[in-house]
């Protein structure tokens, strides 16, 4: 299988929208506070909507977050992630030099490295983890390598330990993408203030979110300048222009929006946490079908969403399984495709299937539900029931 089908995508909206779609669990939510909508008011009666006070302000807020002294608000976590690797040619890197970064991951974690004018060099996941294996990546490394980029993905911190410590070795640098994992800890520190960089989208389904948007957060005084001098076509004081940039600029009202989530932020951090460990909880009852996500002893997650992974040799595929979730109104997506041999757009690289088995893997058998803010634990109980009645409509006593 070159591609698998992709499932359907629903339109992220309030409940009542949500409700409207059928899904009695469904995957993603915004949250929308009413101070958000006094400051969209306000900035659309100033008539000054692009980046101004609110941006600024978000900035803030978000990097003291998680201590740190930077934050510079982007249009996407795709930026994000383009502009925090462009900041490296302010420190030596040069044209179509390497990154680093999981084979399983959202494609725009590879498509953000080729559009900053790097090679992506993917190295595969560990399945029980979904996260890159620390322990294949020195073998990536080679003169031309300039960063590595972990992703955390559905808010499960990487292995931070023996990535910085690689970089250390090797004298690299280390962008987290933090996309999914506003909140997440690794062992007592903060997921994003551990790399020189982190990247975090603030796309409608995260944990805050200014429906669209992005940040990229740093301790380095000289990474944060490069930064906000690439989300502007490179500028340079006024109008000059020292770097090639983007034009990848928040505006005030989704700071307005982002303002009103980090009011929230704990709120909706600690729901989600609810629901996923209760789900983790419902789950241990399935072990011997799925893997999923899971909370080890020295992390807390900042959860996306739910993973679930099908276990070898079972009398069931992935597609029947989420065709039953989807029927019974559990709304699902895909567990990502390995970007190097199962995403089109990627065979230039002339890679082939079979080169990263365990994200091939993961791909193949892994599908994620939801477990934001707005779902009850009612809701996470159809969702754990309605498991359980595909289990035993294949004959498995669960």
């Amino acid at each position: 299988m070159k591609m698998a089908d992709f499932n359907k995508t629903t339109a992220i909206s309030d409940g009542q929208e949500l409700k409207k779609a059928g899904y009695k669990v469904p995957f993603g939510t915004v949250s929308i506070t009413d101070k958000a909508k006094k400051l969209i008011d306000r900035s659309i009666d100033t008539k000054w909507v692009t980046k101004g006070a609110y941006v600024h302000e978000f900035e803030d807020k978000f990097a003291a977050l998680f201590g740190v002294k930077h934050g510079i608000a982007v249009s996407s976590g795709t930026d994000a992630d383009a502009i925090a690797c462009a900041v490296l040619y302010d420190f030596g890197a040069k044209r179509w030099d390497e990154i680093i970064i999981p084979a399983l991951t959202f494609v725009a974690t590879g498509n953000a490295v080729l559009q900053a004018g790097f090679n992506p060099v993917f190295v595969d996941v560990k399945r029980e983890t979904l996260n890159i294996d620390p322990d294949k990546i020195e073998n990536a490394i080679t003169p031309r390598t300039r960063a590595i980029m972990p992703v955390h993905l559905m808010g499960k911190p990487a292995d931070m330990d023996k990535i910085m410590a690689l970089a250390k070795k090797h004298k690299l640098h280390v962008i987290e993408d933090a996309a999914e994992a506003h909140g997440a800890e690794y062992k007592g520190k903060k997921i994003g203030a551990i790399g020189d960089m982190a990247c975090f989208s603030l796309y409608a389904a995260h944990i805050v979110t200014t429906i669209e948007g992005g940040i990229v957060i740093t301790d380095n005084d000289q990474m944060a300048e490069a930064a906000r001098s690439l989300r502007n076509h490179g500028i340079d004081g006024k109008f000059r222009f020292r770097r090639i940039g983007f034009s990848a600029k928040m505006n005030e009202i989704e700071a307005a929006v982002g303002l009103g989530n980090l009011d929230i932020f704990y709120d909706i951090l600690e729901k989600r946490r609810r629901n996923v460990r209760y789900l983790i909880k419902q789950f241990s009852k399935f072990e011997k079908y799925f893997w999923y996500l899971k909370e080890d002893p020295h992390e807390v997650l900042g959860p996306h969403a739910f993973s679930i992974i099908l276990k070898p040799g079972l009398n069931f595929t992935k597609n029947e399984f989420v065709s039953y979730l989807e029927t019974e109104g559990v709304d699902s997506r895909n567990l990502f495709y390995s970007i190097p041999t199962q995403t089109p757009s990627y065979e230039f690289m002339g890679h082939k299937l079979g080169d990263f088995p365990e994200t091939e893997y993961c791909s193949d058998n892994g599908t994620h539900i939801g477990c934001h803010q707005d779902i009850e634990l009612s809701q996470c109980d159809y969702a754990v029931e309605t498991v359980a009645k595909f289990l035993k409509s294949k004959g498995h006593n669960v």
